[in-house]
């Protein structure tokens, strides 16, 4: 069986910067390949490709598309309604020159959208079409969402409705999907995603001071939290909550990374922090590689803390608790782990769990065995593969 996992054309793979999906679409391939497993990964052309090693097939569009940015304006829409409808066509030609059973494992609507609307029935069922939901809309309650969704993710319904195999991180999605899209239980399967251990771990004490010393933090206890910056990560929440903490402990910084999606926000979070007299606190750092650079930040933290109102997993939540970094969330998060992160409910509890982190320091050491067993890339890479052979005709 050859599997192929298709790039969302969002930005290209490797991701250069914190793209959730290319990450996935990336860590299931190389883990796949390391598992015995054919698979290739279909992406969008892109002129600068970081060097890997991993196979993949380049769908071409037009040139403007490859010089824009990842914004989500306009020119973003349009870059995913052009890649849609050309990879559609690339997998046309894949499917009629194949003679070996395929499974196609798309991760974002607008792809499979377009796919399964220009690509005949009968062409397709030469494939398994797999399909991972990783919009965070559906984690929450029905009727909450409803207009939403059905206004604006009227093609993931039209996804989850006709592919062979839909992937789910959590189960409230399961339920909805049931109960409320008519989706067949049988189609649904929960698979969560992983972390790779060894881009995401502890390091020594003498690497994390000299990296903390030459960034300029010798002196300060820090408080990280990583995502796009827009209201539903809440940046500008954690910051409302630990402003008088940061008013009486002046060595104590907030630091915050990710990409600008709403620069208005960003903006609301300076004039907060330049009112409260917490400006020289709080420090953002920018959109920070994955791999080596993200992990040299998780461990530079004292503790990293995570307040998003709504997240259908949260990748960056297990890669820190990899690094080993004590892990705080909101008790809205619906977070698979058993363990290796606190959990708070309101403001006094969240202060409380930061100041006992800060106070009484971390232990590097304490990482969860389950990282390493159920949530590394290959273990995850494996539950998917034997999904796609189940529906082996």
């Amino acid at each position: 069986m050859k599997i192929y996992e298709i790039g969302t054309g969002y930005t290209p793979i490797p991701a250069q910067m914190g793209a959730a999906t290319e990450i996935v679409v990336e860590e299931l391939t190389r883990s796949l390949r390391r598992n015995g497993e054919s698979a290739e990964i279909i992406d969008i052309k892109a002129a600068h490709r970081q060097n890997t090693l991993l196979p993949i097939i380049e769908v071409r569009v037009p040139g403007v598309f490859t010089k824009t940015d990842v914004s989500l304006g306009i020119m973003h829409k349009l870059k995913r309604v052009f890649y849609s409808i050309s990879l559609a066509m690339k997998l046309k030609t894949i499917l009629k020159q194949t003679d070996e059973q395929v499974a196609l494992h798309f991760h974002n609507q607008y792809n499979l959208f377009f796919f399964l609307k220009l690509v005949s029935k009968k062409l397709r069922s030469r494939a398994i079409v797999g399909y991972t939901v990783h919009s965070y809309i559906w984690g929450t309650k029905w009727d909450e969402i409803e207009k939403t969704v059905k206004k604006k993710y009227f093609q993931e319904i039209y996804c989850v409705q006709t592919a062979d195999a839909v992937f789910v991180l959590n189960d409230i999605t399961i339920d909805h999907f049931v109960n409320r899209l008519g989706v067949g239980r049988e189609q649904i399967h929960k698979i969560l995603n992983g972390v790779n251990v060894e881009r995401y771990t502890p390091l020594a004490e003498k690497n994390v001071f000299a990296f903390k010393k030459a960034c300029g933090f010798a002196g300060e206890r820090i408080i990280f939290q990583v995502g796009s910056v827009c209201p539903r990560k809440n940046q500008l929440g954690s910051i409302r909550m630990l402003v008088r903490y940061l008013q009486e402990y002046a060595n104590v910084v907030y630091m915050y990374a990710g990409g600008i999606i709403d620069a208005a926000y960003q903006d609301s979070i300076k004039q907060f922090a330049a009112e409260n007299g917490i400006i020289d606190q709080i420090k953002y750092v920018g959109e920070l590689s994955p791999g080596e650079q993200l992990n040299q930040y998780y461990n530079m933290a004292d503790c990293c803390v995570f307040t998003s109102t709504l997240e259908s997993f949260g990748l960056v939540i297990i890669e820190a608790i990899a690094s080993g970094t004590p892990v705080i969330v909101g008790s809205n998060l619906m977070f698979p782990l058993d363990g290796g992160y606190a959990m708070y409910h309101n403001t006094d509890e969240f202060v409380s769990l930061v100041d006992h982190f800060l106070q009484s320091g971390k232990t590097r050491s304490s990482v969860s065995e389950e990282i390493f067993t159920n949530y590394s890339w290959d273990a995850v890479a494996s539950m998917y593969s034997n999904v796609f052979k189940e529906y082996i005709k």
